[in-house]
């Protein structure tokens, strides 16, 4: 049923890209564990190794708060249509903000989204596959878009004071990095 494998293969990666869908997991050492669904066309396999996500605003920023504790991340992605199969990436992973070396590479890879907060980098160590049998199968019907037009909305300026209210601190009260020169 379950198998290991040391690299992100071509089977793995195309299985990835068909996703609509992942869940992003962290945690810190005496923190909550937090587990975030994710979506929007913003993840990118970038080598067999790696893979990197656009982190759009939100209610929380608790990855970036636990990444920069404790850099390890599990990403899931779960086949509710099609054939059966749970796939996961396991590794650690670095928080990219605009100010920072390297945002400018990896960001011309993802759509132009409104709210768009930190790249996350993930350096694959282990990829497992499971069946799936127990994922249930869903029709997909449209991506939402009321996140986008939520940034759009409230523009760049009011995404950067939303950023100092909402998303500065962790729900354990862990800096987040969010707005650090």
């Amino acid at each position: 049923m379950g198998q290991r494998f040391s690299v992100i293969g071509d089977r793995h990666r195309s299985f990835i890209e068909r996703q609509r869908v992942f869940f992003v997991a962290t945690a810190t050492a005496g923190g909550r564990v937090n587990v975030s669904p994710k979506g929007m066309d913003a993840l990118r396999v970038l080598d067999p190794g790696r893979v990197a996500w656009l982190n759009l605003t939100g209610s929380g920023n608790e990855t970036a708060a636990h990444l920069l504790e404790n850099d390890r991340m599990t990403v899931m992605f779960c086949a509710f249509e099609g054939a059966p199969m749970i796939l996961r990436l396991y590794g650690h992973a670095a928080v990219l903000h605009r100010r920072d070396a390297g945002w400018a590479d990896l960001a011309g890879m993802f759509p132009a989204l409104a709210g768009a907060r930190q790249i996350i980098d993930l350096h694959v160590d282990l990829v497992q596959t499971s069946c799936g049998l127990g994922v249930p199968l869903f029709d997909y019907r449209e991506q939402r878009d009321g996140l986008e037009a939520w940034a759009r909305g409230k523009g760049a300026d009011g995404i950067r004071r939303y950023w100092e209210e909402k998303n500065r601190l962790s729900l354990d009260g862990k800096a987040t990095g969010v707005l650090e020169s």
